[in-house]
């Protein structure tokens, strides 16, 4: 048996690891629900793009770009939610190497997700110069703004908000003191084989003999009353 083993699956992780574990769930959830709201948008985005590009050297691209805008978000929705459900079930169990790979996923998932926000608030108001006959960015984003319903930028700005918070709480709770014991491997207990039985090799516990093939002994017979006990031979002179 080896000298370290994780802890018992049965045991009950720490409150900062099972809020961890389901702030993950929570982030996987709202992947799903933004891959559900762009797809509910698909229409309008194309029409959007097909309207901005008109007349110009992208006038064949729009529909190119909003079905690779769809697809490519859905795949990245879907990867990223059954990785955080993945990860946090692991953590759930005591796994340490997988409280490692969330930390590093996390970390990249904030930097990409930090970074995505930041350009989305300061590209809608800055434009760019197009050289050729390509429309100006500024131009495509007012006409998206202006095709997309009234709640999809309130809406779709909180679904990249809140998974980067979610995020961020739930590594600092894998960080914390408490979860870090429940990592931690805990030494195996060992219990002395039975005096009268063998071991069986790499095993700590008894066999009894009739594991070896042999049959389970029998319990030995009551004497019968009023019966004399056997008179025991004399050894031999």
């Amino acid at each position: 048996m080896s000298e370290f083993a994780p802890g018992p699956v049965s045991a009950r992780p720490p409150g900062t690891v099972r809020i961890s574990s389901y702030l993950l769930y929570a982030v996987a959830v709202i992947e799903v629900i933004s891959l559900i709201v762009t797809l509910s948008t698909l229409s309008s985005l194309r029409q959007a793009l097909n309207d901005a590009y008109a007349g110009t050297d992208l006038a064949e691209s729009g529909d190119a770009i909003a079905v690779g805008v769809a697809v490519g978000g859905a795949v990245i929705a879907l990867l990223v939610a059954v990785g955080l459900v993945v990860l946090g079930f692991l953590n759930l169990r005591g796994k340490n190497p997988a409280r490692i790979v969330t930390w590093v996923l996390g970390g990249l998932f904030l930097l990409c997700c930090g970074v995505g926000q930041l350009f989305n608030a300061a590209g809608s108001g800055m434009g760019t110069d197009s050289s050729g006959n390509v429309p100006d960015q500024a131009d495509v984003q007012a006409k998206l703004d202006a095709a997309m319903p009234g709640w999809y930028n309130p809406v779709t700005t909180l679904l990249g908000v809140i998974p980067i918070l979610l995020v961020l709480v739930a590594l600092i709770l894998l960080a914390l003191p408490a979860s870090n014991a429940w990592f931690k491997p805990r030494a195996a207990t060992w219990e002395p084989p039975t005096p009268g039985y063998p071991v069986m090799p790499g095993s700590s516990y008894p066999t009894p003999p009739y594991a070896q093939g042999g049959e389970p002994p029998l319990p030995p017979a009551p004497p019968v009353q009023g019966s004399e006990p056997p008179e025991t031979p004399a050894p031999p002179r």
